[in-house]
């Protein structure tokens, strides 16, 4: 039991504090090369309301590729024990290698692809003159297919190589799904994917992903998924690095680099400890955000343009009626912490 703690926790305490010691060097980038968007694209909120709170200056002068430093972190810390076990070969250096074929390989590799797709995605908005850099709308289509696309190839290999077939009920046993486990892990990285819209106050996404991943490191290691337990929790961990730096006011934002890896993970990460049908629970923050995106879609579309909330996302709603950035941050904290509480317990009581 102590190994398997260590094997959590050192890793994680490293890649926070590699994240801490990057995270200068990488801002200079950000800021030497002006990593920010130039204009806003079209598609986004006209209200009043939002126009009232937003700081379209802070916005357009703020690096939007902080995510970086999240992925770097987790890259750095998983190759650097990984290489200490190859080169470094010893019962206890293997022991604290958390990189594994049958846990960790898939989610890993994941979030460096998710990362990578969202950087190309940031720098379009920074650099870019066309369409897609422009037409919010276009490209946002173009990210769920390629969202999708990722999806399919990780859901078939669930299903072909690992032969994941059925889906946990929390104290109702398992549903079996066969060749649907594919479409259904689609719809799941789609789900949490557009939750990604939380991604806008200082402060926000890194403290409700920080704590998701580390709701989820419990989780397996309740399972008895160490390997998995471990990198969820460098991943935590690098969050709350970027954390340390993105609270208000924000030396910058996450941006797509940090939101597609995070989130396609994060729907890895729930398949792999089969606990797919509590993802919803421990990550309600992103259910919240979301919904409350396709809920004022339809009552705009149902209802003659008449809105459900002054603003959506539902943070910007709570700043529009009043409450303080910070105020609705720190709350979504609170909800968040709660609601992962309420998840691990779940998890662990339903086996």
């Amino acid at each position: 039991m102590l190994v398997n703690l260590l094997k959590i926790s050192i890793p994680t305490a490293l890649a926070f504090f590699l994240g801490l010691l990057i995270t200068p060097i990488v801002t200079h980038f950000f800021y030497k090369y002006k990593m920010w968007k130039k204009y806003g694209r079209n598609g986004h909120v006209a209200a009043e309301d939002f126009h009232r709170i937003h700081n379209d200056n802070e916005e357009l002068n703020t690096p939007r590729v902080g995510g970086i430093i999240i992925w770097a972190s987790v890259l750095l810390t998983t190759l650097l024990f990984y290489l200490v076990s190859i080169f470094l070969p010893s019962e206890s250096n293997e022991k604290m290698n958390f990189l594994s074929r049958n846990q960790t390989l898939i989610p890993f590799f994941t979030l460096l692809i998710g990362s990578l797709i969202g950087l190309w995605d940031d720098l379009i908005q920074i650099y870019g003159h066309g369409r897609f850099a422009r037409d919010y709308s276009s490209w946002r289509k173009w990210k769920v297919f390629l969202v999708a696309f990722i999806s399919l190839l990780i859901g078939s290999w669930f299903f072909y190589k690992l032969d994941m077939t059925s889906v946990h009920i929390p104290f109702g046993g398992e549903i079996y799904l066969g060749a649907l486990i594919v479409p259904f892990f689609m719809l799941v990285a789609l789900a949490v994917f557009s939750g990604g819209v939380i991604d806008g106050l200082d402060g926000l996404s890194g403290g409700v992903f920080a704590s998701i991943f580390a709701a989820y490191a419990v989780i397996a290691y309740s399972y008895n998924q160490i390997d998995i337990a471990a990198l969820c929790g460098v991943i935590s961990g690098a969050t709350l690095a970027f954390l340390w730096f993105n609270i208000p006011p924000a030396r910058f934002y996450m941006g797509e680099t940090g939101i597609m890896g995070l989130t396609i993970t994060l729907a890895t990460v729930a398949f792999l400890t089969d606990s797919t049908l509590v993802l919803p629970v421990v990550a309600m923050p992103l259910v919240l955000t979301s919904g409350s995106v396709i809920l004022q879609t339809l009552s705009k579309r149902w209802r003659g343009g008449k809105r459900l909330f002054k603003l959506a996302p539902l943070h910007h709603h709570f700043e529009a009626i009043g409450w303080p950035s910070y105020k609705v941050t720190m709350r979504f904290w609170i909800l968040s912490v709660m609601f992962a509480i309420i998840g691990i317990i779940l998890a662990v009581m339903s086996r």
